[in-house]
């Protein structure tokens, strides 16, 4: 069973330290602290225990050290950045684990550059020796990169010549479009097993500066107390404690205070259940500060993301989960306002950011959503984006039954896709005025009405209601899982490409297809024979 939650306290591979605006990330990892057994993770290469305590120690900046400008990453290891995956847990384990572990290592990466987009904190990468593959794509993840110059120490993506499989976070993707790396130059890097050193990798642009052993941690130094700005209300912005969570595991199930996640595994699909919050919830900045992570929108998305992340990596067999929602339409819709009404704090932005990341999670797992609307259900305002995250959703159509749905603010604009449309908006492609009538309609929508306004796939009476419900989940997971996978990726993703999409729809489908093809994971293939006297031996056959 793998645990997402960790601490800095707990940490075995980084170190965090904060000190004013600059804070340092420091990679550590100690090589005997696996995961999983059959490998050691020699050169700071890395598995998802190392990643899980790197994407904690993101999240942790934001809200618990608003007042941190600059992120410096770097390493303890003398001459080695960081080797990247560590190759030897890659051809160990399982198709299904290699990819989620390289979807979560993408998100975290994003993670990275939304806090640099969004939260004024930019990250500067440190190479105090080489990087490679993962590592490497770690450091194009940060807004700058520095190499050390001490003739030895190179970036690499060797993924391509050495394993036959492709960088696994993201790496092709942002040589060109984020570094802008010139395409003949970004071919020739990429099958360069040894890679670039400091003069002819700034040359390129794949770091912005290099400097001498015996200048490196000076001059890396003085260039970022040239980025700290005088910002007064960021220095004096106080952080919030994200505590862990707590959650009541059982072999049925996750069971949280606002979320429920039920297990059918014998037949393949779950029910995924998020509460509104109840009672009066709070209507000012202070309130808001006083309650912390136990502010509903906080704490629940923090539960929704950690459900889905179980389902992800400890339920491969899951293959459908029924999202459902329980409380009031308005107490959902008072959240929203509060939050929309006090968007400039930096903890309310905070939440709103994290609340996106989350949703954006789920857009991005390869399981099915189905949404069922019913009687006690809430889908409004920031819930409604669940229903508009699934594959169908179904609304139960009955005069004698109050089954409603809400819109806010929030469905315009503050918890953008992957593709930087709105839900709505990639609903609507074909006629974008019909998401702007679904916002300006007034009060709750019932089922009928819903259906009208194209926000429902399905609104069956109370006569056909539990048969059709039925029959589709039993379609549903009846049906080949790496056909639904493929299906779902080309379908949530319509309109605009950007380089989340690319990332997430074009690289996951590849590396799909890559580690499963004997050319890197078979008996003779690159990635089984690393480190062995034994040579790759491949398939020439182009198809």
């Amino acid at each position: 069973m793998i645990n997402f939650e960790t601490t800095p306290e707990s940490y075995k591979h980084w170190k965090l330290a904060v000190d004013g605006a600059v804070a340092t990330l420091t990679m550590d990892v100690q090589e005997d602290e696996t995961l999983a057994d059959g490998y050691k993770l020699k050169l700071n290469s890395y598995d998802l225990g190392v990643d899980i305590e790197l994407a904690d120690a993101v999240q942790r900046l934001r809200f618990e050290h608003p007042e941190v400008q600059v992120v410096v990453v770097t390493s303890l290891k003398p001459r080695i950045f960081c080797a990247g995956a560590n190759i030897y847990m890659l051809g160990t384990s399982s198709h299904a684990f290699k990819v989620n572990f390289c979807k979560f290592t993408n998100e975290t990466r994003c993670a990275i550059e939304d806090a640099s987009a969004n939260s004024g904190q930019r990250y500067v990468a440190a190479l105090n020796g080489t990087a490679s593959g993962g590592g490497y794509e770690l450091a194009i993840a940060c807004d700058e990169i520095y190499l050390v110059d001490d003739g030895n120490s190179a970036v690499s993506l060797p993924e391509v010549p050495l394993l036959g499989v492709l960088p696994g976070t993201g790496g092709l993707t942002r040589l060109v479009d984020k570094r802008k790396i010139r395409r003949d130059r970004a071919d020739v890097f990429s099958t360069l097993a040894e890679g670039l050193k400091g003069k002819r990798a700034k040359e390129w642009g794949l770091v912005d500066g290099y400097f001498p052993t015996s200048k490196f941690q000076e001059a890396v130094a003085a260039h970022v107390e040239s980025l700290v700005k005088t910002d007064g209300a960021k220095a004096a912005a106080k952080g919030i404690k994200l505590n862990p969570l707590q959650v009541e595991a059982t072999a049925a199930g996750r069971e949280y205070k606002y979320v429920s996640v039920k297990l059918n595994r014998e037949k393949r699909y779950a029910d995924l259940t998020v509460r509104a919050p109840q009672g009066v919830q709070p209507s000012t900045v202070a309130e808001i500060e006083q309650l912390g992570d136990a502010y509903w929108p906080l704490q629940a998305y923090r539960e929704l993301d950690d459900a889905l992340l179980h389902l992800r990596m400890n339920e491969l067999e899951i293959g459908l989960v029924c999202l459902r929602t329980e409380g009031d339409l308005e107490d959902v819709l008072a959240v929203d306002r509060t939050l929309l009404a006090n968007r400039d704090h930096w903890l309310v932005r905070e939440t709103i950011l994290y609340m996106a990341r989350v949703l954006r999670r789920l857009d991005l797992t390869a399981k099915s959503f189905f949404a069922f609307i019913e009687p006690g259900s809430c889908f409004a305002g920031n819930l409604l984006e669940l229903a508009l995250s699934a594959d169908r959703t179904y609304m139960l159509n009955d005069p004698d039954a109050k089954v409603e749905v809400a819109t806010s603010e929030f469905n315009a604009g503050a918890l953008p896709m992957s593709n930087g449309l709105t839900r709505l908006q990639s609903r609507f492609l074909v006629a974008p005025e019909q998401a702007d009538e679904v916002l300006k309609h007034e009060g709750a929508l019932d089922a009928e009405a819903a259906e009208a306004a194209g926000l429902v796939t399905f609104a069956p009476d109370d006569l056909d209601w539990e048969d059709k419900i039925r029959v589709d989940i039993e379609e549903r997971t009846s049906l080949s899982p790496d056909a639904l996978t493929g299906m779902e990726a080309s379908l949530r993703f319509a309109g605009p490409e950007t380089m989340d999409t690319k990332i997430y729809g074009r690289l996951t489908a590849w590396q799909n297809w890559i580690f499963q093809r004997p050319n890197a994971v078979g008996p003779e293939g690159a990635l089984t024979n690393y480190g062995k006297p034994t040579q790759a031996q491949f398939d020439y056959k182009r198809t």
